[in-house]
């Protein structure tokens, strides 16, 4: 599965309005960067309390990355 998929599929299921969400994936030279932005009203369900949810989707994504991508992997949670 493609990690801008999955990562636009988990957040997807998490905010409460999907059509405001937005991703895009940028590569650096050892760096791939998934830029989530949601409503600012969604942003505590996808952060969640201590950051567990962000870190949740970015545990999986590393996991479907895992063997697959050769460089470091950063998911950066905005609000539009």
């Amino acid at each position: 599965m493609d990690l801008l998929a999955l990562t636009e599929y988990l957040v997807k299921k998490i905010v409460s309005d999907p059509e405001t969400v937005s991703i895009k994936q940028f590569e650096e030279d050892d760096e791939i960067i998934i830029e989530v932005l949601v409503d600012e009203k969604d942003m505590g369900q996808v952060i969640g309390k201590s950051g567990r949810v962000a870190k949740a989707i970015k545990t999986i994504v590393l996991a479907a990355a895992y063997q697959k991508v050769d460089k470091k992997i950063n998911i950066n949670i905005d609000s539009m």
